[in-house]
């Protein structure tokens, strides 16, 4: 192994470090905001708190044991017997297992003086697992609480501690897992572009800059209108699965399954654009921006003919400049994004030997080589091919 790539080695296994360390951060400043409501009587707040956090914590596990059970026999030669699995699943410490095995196979990689191909590969098949589930939780819990909370500030005039805490862990886990997700998008790249800063910090910000005026216009809507945030959640979601569903995502390992991830996507899609399928995605991500900007401008008119003061006397027009502001900012940097530092790829094409749960390819040594098959899908979804005959790597980079 070069020496150049051991500091690589070692930052991608502080990385895993402190993306552990944000989750667990986060999870308790959830616990700790339930107990406060709890203790101070709020019992609804307490629920919802907890409810979010529960139904969050099932999809995870139930996608991560769908997809070791789908992942070949002999992949994870040396993981628990898989009715350990299932009971880690079932008491909610699946993922944590992932986080620890993707920890203890780093730590394995970057101890070695020369690391095996096979060892390097199986090191992102992990990897790459643990940051899909990471913006599963992203968008299943962190997102839901942060605009809870907003709702709850909004509506009551004050903060305590505790709901600062809140509002800063959420923000560093949602900022973590974009960052994540973007990175684990380029391993997938056939040619392996080096993961530029410039990039990587616009990309962020377009993502957080666009869904901090979503999440603030369901808080306010939450603030004014309790009682109709749910139908209006409800109804929005059933349009998008109904979209994602037109689309014939084919993301699980069988098609029952597929259903828990198109309810997952459509619930991303209500706060954040996600592509699922290939080809058209200027299109389909030109129509979701404009059905997400048409449901906010409605939900500001509805705001403004009830009230242009919210419950706790802050001035809403205050916080609609702010949104707009963000928006107006989010949208310019997509926009120099998708011009100038998304890359293209011209060789997508399928590799032999492909089994269920990952794409194989024969290494020198003679064994497969483990590709992650549900994040490769992700990458021939987000990164379109080249129309020249080389791959353009990154463009501005």
């Amino acid at each position: 192994m070069p020496g150049s790539s051991r500091p690589a080695l070692l930052w991608d296994l502080v990385l895993g470090v402190l993306g552990t360390a944000a989750f667990l951060l986060d999870l308790g400043a959830d616990l700790w905001a339930a107990v406060q409501y709890a203790l101070g009587g709020r019992y609804l707040w307490a629920g919802l708190v907890l409810a979010l956090l529960g139904l969050a914590s099932v999809a995870m596990q139930l996608f991560s044991w769908l997809w070791l059970r789908g992942d070949p026999a002999d992949l994870h030669g040396s993981q628990p017997p898989r009715r350990c699995l299932a009971l880690l699943h079932f008491l909610q410490l699946g993922y944590l297992y992932r986080c620890m095995q993707g920890l203890q196979q780093g730590l394995l990689v970057w101890r070695q003086e020369e690391p095996s191909e096979f060892d390097l590969a199986y090191t992102d098949f992990l990897s790459l697992d643990i940051s899909m589930l990471r913006l599963f939780e992203t968008f299943l819990e962190t997102t839901p609480q942060l605009t809870l909370v907003l709702a709850i500030i909004l509506q009551s005039g004050q903060a305590e501690c505790y709901q600062w805490v809140g509002i800063c862990t959420s923000f560093l886990g949602i900022s973590w897992a974009l960052l994540d997700y973007h990175r684990a998008l380029r391993t997938c790249l056939p040619s392996k572009p080096l993961l530029g800063w410039g990039s990587s910090v616009i990309y962020f910000l377009w993502n957080l800059l666009l869904l901090w005026p979503r999440v603030l216009a369901v808080a306010l809507f939450s603030a004014l209108f309790p009682s109709y945030v749910a139908l209006h959640f409800l109804g929005l979601w059933l349009v998008l699965l109904l979209w994602v569903w037109l689309q014939g995502t084919d993301f699980m390992p069988d098609a029952s399954s597929e259903w828990l991830y198109r309810v997952t996507v459509a619930t991303i899609l209500y706060f954040s654009w996600f592509n699922v399928a290939e080809g058209h995605t200027r299109g389909r991500a030109t129509i979701h921006l404009a059905f997400l900007l048409s449901d906010s401008i409605l939900l500001v008119a509805t705001w403004m003919t009830h009230s242009s003061w919210l419950p706790s006397e802050i001035p809403l027009q205050l916080w609609l400049s702010v949104g707009g502001g963000c928006f107006l900012l989010g949208l310019a940097l997509r926009l120099v994004y998708y011009r100038w530092l998304h890359p293209s790829c011209h060789c997508w094409e399928p590799k032999p030997d492909q089994v269920d749960g990952a794409r194989s390819l024969l290494s020198p040594e003679g064994y497969q080589l483990p590709q992650n098959r549900r994040m490769i899908q992700l990458a021939q979804n987000f990164f379109p091919k080249a129309k020249d005959g080389a791959a353009s790597p990154v463009k501005g980079e």
